[in-house]
């Protein structure tokens, strides 16, 4: 037993990030049997797995998930792609956990900005003693300032919401697509106007920017594609910061490398999340090869990698342990059944 009546836990942690905030965790649950086996090639992780009461990660492979013995699998972020939920023995309580939306928003924000100023060719043009501007070099364009534009998101969860408060904040005008269009809107947003996911097409026509914020399933898997590329404004920027394959990488990176003047591609992409994992002569993980590209920013899947993220994240790990422990009803519970939504909302 532990303090105030509590069953005392076995808890197993499996994700090497989540293993960096121990301290925070073992702070707010502190009187378990914890075990951090976040080496993937483990020879005791089968057994710890099919053992544990709790088990804290971020990936779960079916054949794991079949042999969990896990009253909670606590998921360490909130995507659930990398989670075989269908494999695990009935009955098994999942959750998930956020606190990452606010730290992608000013990704976000940080992409548009060194995208739409060229940040990184001019930076390497002047490291190699080359100094354009618009006074010296008639090819050198303007850049727009974030009140002329036009921030559209696909979604309005967590991370589209910051982005749009953000936006709005910096005088941008704003749109959004939801599953959900007549649901409530989140305090401090005013989107000029929010539709269904049949106003696809009107978003990607009106937006400078477009933001890419939904989860992966079925029905978003290559919901940008090339028509909706092609749908898009020559000059507008495309921000993903959901999933890799809700985009097409083809029809991408053909959109990218059209020149300006040709009408058939868009101004620039920032993407922060790729298709598969990084492996050899496959990083950044991509079948095409975005790195000779200039007006593409690439991030290794770290825009909400901010020390705030993962210490809201540890607090309701703790605290869904300690609800196990106590019998009480743990937060953000994912129910195994549910579908996914066509745009979050």
């Amino acid at each position: 037993m532990v303090a105030g009546g509590g069953r005392r836990l076995r808890i197993v942690v499996t994700d090497p990030i989540i293993e960096r905030f121990a301290t925070h965790l073992l702070d707010g649950a502190p009187e378990h049997d914890w075990n951090f086996l976040t080496d993937p090639h483990d020879p005791r992780l089968p057994e710890a797995i099919a053992g544990c009461d709790v088990l804290v990660c971020s990936r779960l492979s079916g054949e794991a998930a079949a042999d969990c013995g896990a009253e909670l699998v606590q998921v360490t972020g909130a995507g659930l792609d990398r989670i075989a939920v269908d494999a695990l023995p009935a009955g098994t309580l999942l959750a998930n956990t956020f606190h990452h939306a606010r730290p992608i928003a000013e990704h976000v924000m940080m992409s548009v900005l060194a995208l739409e100023r060229r940040l990184l060719p001019t930076d390497a043009a002047l490291r190699r003693g080359q100094w354009s501007n618009l006074a010296n070099d008639a090819a050198v364009p303007p850049h727009r300032s974030f009140d002329s534009l036009t921030v559209g998101s696909i979604g309005l969860g967590g991370i589209g919401t910051e982005t749009l408060r953000l936006a709005s904040a910096w005088g941008a005008d704003t749109v959004a697509i939801r599953s959900d269009p007549t649901a409530a809107l989140p305090g401090g947003i005013a989107p000029r106007w929010v539709r269904g996911p049949g106003a696809l097409p009107r978003l990607l026509e009106e937006s400078d920017v477009v933001v890419v914020t939904v989860p992966l399933s079925d029905a978003t898997r290559g919901m940008i594609g090339a028509r909706e590329l092609a749908a898009m404004r020559p000059d507008a920027l495309l921000v993903n910061v959901s999933r890799g394959p809700v985009v097409d990488q083809h029809a991408l990176f053909d959109a990218l490398r059209e020149p300006p003047t040709s009408g058939q591609g868009i101004g620039g992409a920032a993407l922060d999340v790729w298709w598969g994992a990084p492996e050899p002569r496959r990083t950044p993980p991509a079948d095409v090869d975005f790195t000779t590209l200039q007006n593409v920013i690439l991030t290794p899947h770290n825009s909400g990698h901010a020390t705030a993220t993962f210490v809201g994240r540890a607090a309701d790990i703790a605290a869904n342990i300690e609800a196990i422990s106590h019998g009480t009803t743990p937060i953000n519970l994912v129910r195994r059944h549910s579908r996914s939504p066509i745009v979050s909302t």
